[in-house]
């Protein structure tokens, strides 16, 4: 075994050698070619070069593919990065845009507030809402004006458009508003033209009811609703609404405050007003009995 190892090394290093030596050589020889300057030697080289280069696209080909690959991915790269930027900056002119209605719709409804065309004799203390009742038993909000700022309870309460509520409770720098639409509601009108009298009786809907109409006949939808100022609750010729007509062909006033946008209220000094010393005294006020003596017919003998 040793001697066929041996044999093999001696017949294969003579060739190794030899394959070293014609590479070798032939390396010389290439690089002699190149740096002879003789036209007949250019044009030898010329011929290899147009002999081999031609075909070595195959070889090229590869190269130029990984290449523009790698250009793709670099141009997809960028084109991704510049893809979020643009998404970032969408999101904030978003952002902007809401902002700005905001603040447009804020702006219109101080304007409202600040055409809101009142009786020379009353004056008012302007409030900003700060929280609703958040429920659907009881039709509240929270003023940021309360005992320190002169509200009492009773004062009616208008946005820029009709007459939202009255005032039903105090604290030292906030008051509650109680709704039209509260179920405790309820508030003397008069229905114009027709000039009858009737009640507008909150059911915690966005759309209160109308009753003890005298005569509905004379009533149409449409008809304009103020307070009629009867009782001393409230001053008359506060804008209310209009009358509509449910899908029962019930009676309901669309109101003229805007409660989905209601952020700005002004609360009227009523000083003529009724003296309200609980919530109970905001419904109508309370109806005496009659005593016996009163009752009494007189005896003609």
């Amino acid at each position: 075994m040793a001697q066929n190892t041996t044999r093999y090394e001696d017949y294969v290093t003579p060739i190794r050698r030899l394959l070293v030596w014609l590479v070798f050589l032939f390396l010389i020889a290439i690089f002699l070619v190149w740096r002879i300057d003789n036209p007949r030697v250019e044009r030898f080289r010329a011929m290899i070069i147009d002999a081999i280069v031609p075909n070595m696209n195959w070889a090229i080909a590869p190269v130029t593919t990984a290449i523009n690959l790698v250009r793709d991915f670099r141009s997809y790269a960028e084109i991704v990065e510049q893809n979020q930027e643009l998404r970032l900056e969408l999101q904030r002119m978003k952002s902007w845009k809401e902002a700005a209605i905001q603040l447009e719709q804020e702006n219109a409804r101080l304007l409202d507030l600040n055409n809101l065309k009142l009786n020379p004799k009353f004056t008012f203390v302007s409030g900003i809402v700060i929280a609703d009742s958040g429920s659907p038993f009881s039709q509240s909000v929270l003023l940021n004006v309360g005992e320190k700022d002169g509200i009492k309870d009773g004062w009616p309460a208008m946005d820029g458009l009709g007459l939202v509520g009255r005032i039903a409770g105090i604290g030292s720098s906030s008051s509650r508003v109680m709704l039209l639409t509260d179920a405790s509601s309820r508030v003397p009108v008069i229905v114009q033209p027709s000039g009858q009298n009737a009640l507008v009786s909150g059911d915690n809907t966005l759309n209160p009811s109308v009753e003890f109409l005298k005569d509905p006949s004379l009533a149409r939808p449409g008809d304009r609703v103020v307070t009629s100022g009867r009782g001393g609750t409230l001053p008359p010729d506060l804008l209310i609404g209009q009358l509509v007509l449910d899908p029962n062909k019930r009676l309901r006033v669309k109101l003229a405050a805007d409660y989905e946008r209601l952020k700005f209220v002004r609360v009227l000094r009523d000083q003529s007003g009724e003296i309200i010393d609980g919530a109970g005294a905001l419904l109508l006020p309370e109806q005496t009995n009659p005593t016996a003596s009163e009752t009494t017919m007189p005896v003609v003998d």
